[in-house]
């Protein structure tokens, strides 16, 4: 029974997901076709490596030579799926573990080649971005498995016609209280862009550097009740517009799946009062601006990071010690 537990909780923690195909003007190519996609689902965590442009490293890609046609001011679709043979038929989380919670987003950045570029460097921005409903606590990874791993993303009309990569990704918070605990899944597609009117210059960032591992977007504890969520990042470029610095914090709630709603960041609290009472088991118990309770039902509150303590950290049945 505790291998059976073990088993079954490794699956769960290894629940990734690849932005595998593209559809643009009804067409949904083949997986891989056009992207560069690899065949381990990991993640990316550590957002100061080149890796996190386009992935690779601990998840090596393949390359592509196809690149996909795209109308500027199009829709197109990514993809998502769990393992690139993943269909609703053969695998019961066919897009991505529903504990991995968390905003999806989308960049671009205008290339000479999209088949060599790496990506890594400057000249990428942002054009989707999606994250929590303060109303429901649904997350846009919730969303994202709902529609069945359809990652819908407009292409600004106003931009430079051309070759581009645009980058698709999703951001898993389920680890986030620690630094580096945020799952970071993005794939690069190769497109080229017809039809845009050319006039728009998109304020860019940098991968590296658009990210930090203290962004309070990638650190950050989702186990409790959110009244907005910091989408790591840029604002999206929107044509007509104006951007605002890629240094700025867009602290950015969702009332409804479609609508997003920019407010000011709440200043933290400099203190807390001391929680009372008794944490059940595998619940919070503690962490920076906690104020429940602090002593468990069995066993010791442990420390997750700054932000998260729990009672205790894992269920003893799953434990390698156990096991």
């Amino acid at each position: 029974m505790k291998l059976f537990s073990l088993l079954s909780f490794a699956t769960l923690t290894t629940a990734h997901t690849i932005f595998a195909q593209l559809e643009s003007a009804g067409t949904t190519y083949p997986v891989s076709y056009g992207i560069r996609t690899p065949t381990y689902d990991g993640p990316i965590s550590d957002v100061s490596t080149d890796y996190v442009a386009c992935n690779g490293g601990p998840n090596p890609t393949t390359p592509s030579s196809n690149i996909i046609n795209v109308k500027a001011g199009d829709t197109v679709v990514a993809t998502w799926r769990h393992t690139l043979t993943s269909t609703a038929a053969n695998d019961a989380i066919y897009v991505i573990d529903p504990s991995h919670k968390g905003p999806t987003l989308a960049y671009l950045k205008k290339v000479t080649n999209s088949t060599s570029d790496t990506g890594v460097g400057s000249g990428w921005f942002k054009i989707q971005q999606a994250g929590l409903n303060v109303a429901t606590q649904d997350w846009a990874i919730t969303d994202l498995i709902a529609t069945g791993g359809l990652h819908s993303i407009t292409i600004p009309s106003c931009i430079e016609n051309g070759q581009y990569l645009l980058r698709a990704e999703v951001i898993a918070l389920h680890g986030a209280s620690s630094t580096n605990g945020a799952q970071l899944y993005m794939e690069c597609a190769q497109i080229n862009v017809t039809g845009g009117s050319g006039t728009a210059t998109p304020s860019t960032v940098a991968f590296p550097g658009a990210y930090k591992a203290t962004d309070p977007g990638l650190l950050i504890n989702i186990y409790q009740t959110l009244t907005t969520y910091t989408i790591p990042g840029p604002t999206p470029f929107a044509c007509g517009a104006q951007q605002s610095s890629p240094t700025e914090t867009q602290v950015v709630a969702v009332p409804a799946p479609t609508t997003l709603v920019t407010s000011a960041k709440a200043a933290a609290s400099s203190s807390a009062s001391v929680g009372t009472g008794t944490a059940t088991l595998y619940a919070q118990c503690g962490g920076s601006g906690w104020t429940g309770a602090t002593t468990c039902a069995s066993g010791s509150c442990k420390v997750q990071s700054v932000y998260y303590n729990q009672s205790p950290s894992v269920p003893p049945e799953l434990s390698l010690d156990a096991a």
